[in-house]
């Protein structure tokens, strides 16, 4: 399957932009490796000071490929992420001591929208739609979701995300938390960069030990992550979740 990640680094940003347009993004297991290089090799670099996540062609990412996802439910997958590229990806996510921020346009579906929580600012398009349809799909919640998603919006908006798989708008997503600034979408990438920018010229320890105070004890986020993923990966080898899957690319066929 085609699909890339495009990674800059300049002015003390590392810029990895999602881009498989002809699939909304929607992420193969070499593309979580490539995502989870590009933010180990940002991490490692000290003219970094923040890494910026976007999507190509108008859209974030729709989430792993559905694809891949009947291949490892055909696979009986069991015992969670482990090695694969997406639990490389999560826990880059979970690890990363520099902030990261993600420039949201159109879809952000299932681990493009648990990412977010992870994220220390998101700007949306007016365009951008947030949604998590684990359950629909026969799964449950990843990346920490089910602790951050809470933490973040209140129990009742989290449980209408992750259980009840409502979208939310770019101005829903705003009100409850997500969401830092909506802004026009060919202002996107503007806004987006010149606070990644503005953070990487900042005291760089000073910067590095307030995020880390206002950050969840990452610890806690690790175990249920690991617990979520574990789960899902339960899920993943389910006749319910294959039965999701065939139904949703049937539909689309």
């Amino acid at each position: 399957m085609s699909g890339t990640i495009d990674i800059e680094t300049k002015e003390g940003v590392a810029l990895l932009v999602m881009n498989r347009p002809e699939k909304k993004n929607a992420l193969t297991d070499a593309m979580y490796h490539a995502l989870a290089n590009g933010m180990a090799a940002a991490e490692a670099d000290a003219a970094v000071g923040a890494v910026l996540l976007a999507g190509a062609g108008g859209n974030f990412t729709t989430g792993n490929d559905i694809v891949d996802f009947l291949a490892a439910s055909k696979g009986g997958a069991k015992g969670g992420a482990g090695g694969r590229g997406v639990g490389r990806f999560l826990m880059a996510q979970v690890e990363g001591k520099k902030p990261l921020i993600a420039a949201v346009e159109g879809l952000a579906v299932g681990v493009g929208a648990t990412t977010l929580f992870q994220c220390d600012l998101v700007y949306a398009a007016e365009s951008a739609s947030i949604r998590t349809p684990f359950v629909d799909l026969g799964l449950v919640p990843e990346n920490g979701s089910s602790l951050l998603a809470p933490r973040l919006m209140g129990h009742a908006r989290a449980f209408e995300m992750l259980a009840l798989g409502e979208p939310f708008d770019a101005r829903r997503a705003e009100a409850a938390g997500i969401v830092n600034r909506v802004v026009p979408a060919d202002r996107l990438m503007e806004t987006a960069l010149a606070a990644a920018r503005r953070l990487a010229a900042k005291p760089r320890e000073a910067l590095l030990a307030t995020r880390a105070m206002l950050r969840p004890d990452p610890e806690a986020v690790k175990a249920v992550s690991l617990a979520e993923s574990r789960a899902f990966a339960e899920r993943l080898g389910s006749a319910e979740a294959r039965a999701a899957f065939e139904g949703f690319l049937a539909r689309k066929a």
